[in-house]
């Protein structure tokens, strides 16, 4: 198939875009940055170079290459997010995720694509309220912190829109916390969290009982290609096989990345330290299951825990 890769230059992007190339498929891939078309290139596909947020352009380059598929993994997430200002980082995050997203379903439309798959997040958007791992039809959050709003009715305008598409097959990747190479998760060279860890910045906040679930970059970009190759139309969470309280896999990341057992401290110094969303997500969040992405996808993982990723998979 003829495949277009919106985003194909980011952590994911570079694991999947080689693995379409793989697979056969024809790769078109879309980056804002002319200096990243030799990038491209070396990974097997035909770069073009496009303001996401520029509707016409958008439009031009998804005319001119006339996909069968597109893959839209837009995002502007700084290197080291400052959780106290979560949707100050964040916004242009959200231009992509509502704008971007219209801009590329309009453009698809135009040229008759018959399947579009989007990136979704399932490490913060769950209500948190219930049981402690959450399937796709659980109620997204309905009252979430300020900071956060704006982020998760970016999240539900992509959602809706993708899966509200009739004339395509609309295909929503709900992620876990990536890592792996080029994530946040990282050690060569190291990623922001890790570099956190290792000078003692990212403690364990109250109980620790957010529950966080995982996915390694290469099975978060094998599950992607599984989505371009088959499976029904919908909702998938993209997470590992064991969702875990920040308590349990903190110290284990640690350990992993050489760094110090980190260090513990009560909610309201974690509030006034990296502010409400960080203790949100430490306290507060919940985990997903990948029953449904495993069973319809045919999706299987490298590293069903983030156990062995985190041993085997940073480097």
């Amino acid at each position: 198939m003829k495949v277009f890769v919106a985003g194909a230059t980011g952590a994911l992007g570079r694991q999947l875009v080689p693995m379409l190339v793989a697979g056969g498929h024809d790769v078109v891939g879309m980056t804002r940055t002319d200096a990243k078309r030799d990038l491209l290139r070396g990974l097997g596909a035909r770069p073009v170079v496009v303001d996401a947020l520029d509707a016409e352009a958008v439009g031009r380059a998804v005319g001119e290459a006339e996909p069968d598929v597109i893959v839209h993994q837009l995002t502007a997430i700084p290197p080291a997010v400052d959780m106290r200002h979560f949707d100050r980082e964040f916004a242009l995050t959200n231009r992509l995720r509502t704008e971007g997203t219209d801009h590329l379903l309009s453009a698809g439309r135009a040229v008759g694509v018959k399947r579009f798959v989007a990136q979704s997040n399932a490490g913060m958007p769950y209500d948190r309220t219930g049981g402690p791992i959450k399937g796709e039809d659980d109620p997204l959050e309905d009252d979430p912190p300020p900071a956060l709003r704006q982020g998760l009715a970016a999240i539900r305008h992509l959602e809706a829109a993708v899966t509200g598409a009739r004339w395509t097959e609309g295909v929503v990747l709900r992620y876990g916390w990536f890592y792996g190479p080029g994530t946040s998760i990282a050690v060569d060279p190291p990623g922001a969290q890790v570099e956190m860890l290792r000078k003692r910045q990212f403690p364990i906040v109250g109980r620790g009982t957010g529950v966080w679930s995982f996915i390694h970059i290469e099975d978060a970009a094998r599950a992607t290609l599984a989505a371009v190759e088959g499976g029904p139309a919908g909702v998938y969470n993209v997470v590992d096989d064991e969702p875990a309280p920040a308590s349990e896999f903190l110290p284990v990341l640690a350990a992993a990345v050489g760094a110090k057992r980190p260090l513990r401290v009560p909610r309201w110094a974690g509030r006034l330290l990296a502010g409400e969303i960080a203790v949100m997500a430490m306290t507060e969040i919940r985990g997903a299951s990948n029953a449904k992405a495993k069973r319809e996808l045919g999706w299987q993982l490298r590293y069903p825990s983030w156990r062995q990723g985190f041993a085997e998979g940073l480097g």
